[in-house]
């Protein structure tokens, strides 16, 4: 078989360009050869530049990966012969204190007489339990390091929005130095643990957080811890709904240890619900709404102020609501605006602290203060 050859010489004629197998193209549509490769090799190959926010996050990946690290514990279990085996969990937890002062979560370190710390330098070091807050699942850990660590600053959870971005750190499935990033999805959020305790006040975010995040910092975009990575909602992985602790509740834990004292958390001795809008005013009460009060327990400090419960329950659309209670409206002078605003009033006191609430009682508004005592299992 001939092989034809395509002879690409060409001859310029009156602007045109022509070939030798007959076909005329205009000279403007002719290929220059002295053109730009149409790729880019390796030796002109150029870094994509960054935009801000992706600064942002590489900026406070840097400043934060160092101060957060991983928990190792082992808990010793009791098989179906009753025979005894330990079973090794993993966990995250961040330095707050350049001497070793480490927030993690109580679930991370429950149950456990041996905890090993990873640092991002990878030394490791052994940890002793501080002090503990199951009531929010917090805890604070100390190991002794040889040299000076990296810390994290502690931001305001009091002052979160909903849709601002937020950074999670942590090692999850044991993946450790993982960043996710996201925004504020929810605040207020309660969430009942797998011992049936329930975490109220949570902030919720669609960072994707999964197993082995637990303890780790959730920061905003100065770099500042505003929460404790705690939980995902449902079984396994991340599915866009993560809750956090606000870190205003372990200030309380870091303010017992740096007090010596032993840390209780206050307690008032309510639940309840929030309400506001057509809810509240189908029950006669004020639009702006508050916390309205459906059970006050025996001998707690609210029931010794004469805070009332609800006398009975009713069905209004889809909700039951118990009725005849106190509606708190504003606690030491600041309205109930939302689900979390007893619970964020609470994180600011201790034990022996006042509290001043704003009721109302048949139609009537009164101020009843409260001292708050402690020990107490849950946060209200």
């Amino acid at each position: 078989m001939k092989l034809r050859t395509l002879i690409v010489a060409a001859v310029l004629v009156a602007g045109f360009v022509v070939f030798t197998d007959g076909r005329w193209l205009p000279e403007r549509l002719r290929y220059r050869f002295d053109s730009a490769p149409l790729w880019a090799g390796p030796d002109v190959a150029r870094s994509a530049t960054l935009i801000p926010d992706e600064l942002n996050n590489v900026q406070i990946y840097k400043s934060a990966h160092d101060a957060t690290v991983n928990i190792t514990s082992i808990v010793y279990r009791r098989g179906f012969f009753f025979e005894v085996y330990p079973v090794k969990g993993s966990g995250s937890g961040f330095i707050v204190k350049d001497d070793g002062l480490i927030v993690t979560n109580n679930h991370v370190v429950s149950g456990s007489p041996k905890l090993q710390v990873t640092l991002g330098d990878k030394s490791r070091y052994e940890a002793q339990i501080l002090l503990r807050d199951p009531a929010n699942d917090l805890a604070l850990i100390k190991i002794n390091p040889r040299k000076k660590v990296t810390s994290l600053r502690l931001g305001d959870s009091d002052n979160i929005q909903v849709g601002q971005k937020v950074l999670a750190i942590g090692n999850p499935f044991g993946l450790e130095g993982t960043l996710t990033t996201g925004i504020v999805s929810s605040l207020g959020r309660d969430l009942r643990d797998e011992t049936g305790r329930e975490l109220q006040g949570l902030i919720q975010t669609d960072a994707a957080i999964n197993p082995g995040n637990s303890g780790g910092p959730l920061l905003d975009s100065q770099g500042s811890v505003i929460a404790v990575n705690t939980a995902i909602y449902g079984p396994g992985s991340n599915i866009g709904i993560g809750f956090a602790m606000p870190i205003n509740r372990a200030k309380q834990l870091l303010d017992g240890y740096q007090s010596g004292k032993k840390f209780e958390p206050p307690r008032l001795g309510v639940s309840g619900v929030y309400i506001a809008g057509d809810l509240a005013e189908a029950l006669e009460l004020p639009a702006e709404g508050g916390f309205l009060v459906d059970e006050v327990e025996a001998g707690s400090d609210a029931a010794s102020a004469g805070i009332r419960g609800a006398r009975r329950s009713v069905i209004i659309g889809n909700t039951e609501v118990g009725i005849g209670g106190d509606l708190i409206m504003a606690i030491d002078g600041q309205p109930v605006s939302n689900s979390s605003s007893l619970s964020r009033a609470m994180a600011r006191k201790r034990p022996g602290d006042r509290i001043e609430l704003t009721i109302l009682r048949n139609g009537r508004r009164t101020t009843i203060t409260v001292r708050l005592g402690g020990g107490g299992s849950e946060a209200l």
